[in-house]
């Protein structure tokens, strides 16, 4: 990704009429940043696609069944002991650590999943760096698209910008 240009606006109104237009025109709109929740927004940004329930998914079976195999080798193969006439395969006695471990790997690989995907721990952002970014969390309403990478096509989107009523923009490196 060759970097970020940052259009702040002064209220919500504006930010999503932008965000509308440059979705328009095809710019690639990455994130917005805003003090409070504004209705409309997150459906012009594109989402991002998340593995996290198929990464619980998955290690929450292979757990229960790694459980569960290790409960049946050691109960019918490896030591096999004929309590009161019992079966030695009792699977309804097998299933509680089956099921309750593969809750808690489910649980940790959903958790690993999410740091994973969203980059946490974040000790440093380029936009932390910005001059006056912190005031998105405030007052100001800041819009993310992609830079593109030619001369004349960053000076149209920096253009395109101003039209939609951004007070500043300012470019951040990749």
């Amino acid at each position: 990704m060759s970097g970020l240009l940052l259009a702040e606006f002064r209220d919500q109104r504006r930010l999503v009429d932008a965000a509308r237009r440059a979705r328009g025109v095809h710019y690639r709109l990455l994130d917005a940043y805003t003090p409070f929740p504004v209705e409309g927004l997150s459906e012009l940004l594109e989402p991002r696609r998340s593995h996290i329930r198929l990464a619980m998914f998955i290690g929450g079976v292979a757990m229960a069944a790694l459980a569960y195999g290790l409960q049946y080798y050691s109960a019918v193969i490896n030591y096999p002991y004929n309590s009161g006439g019992r079966p030695l395969n009792a699977w309804p006695a097998f299933m509680l650590v089956p099921f309750a471990t593969g809750i808690l790997l489910a649980a940790v690989c959903g958790f690993a999943t999410f740091l994973f995907e969203t980059g946490l721990p974040k000790l440093r952002d380029p936009l932390f760096a910005v001059e006056g970014f912190e005031r998105a969390s405030q007052d100001r309403f800041v819009l993310t698209i992609e830079q593109p990478d030619e001369e004349d096509d960053r000076q149209r989107a920096i253009d395109f910008l101003k039209r939609c009523g951004a007070s500043s923009i300012k470019e951040v490196g990749p």
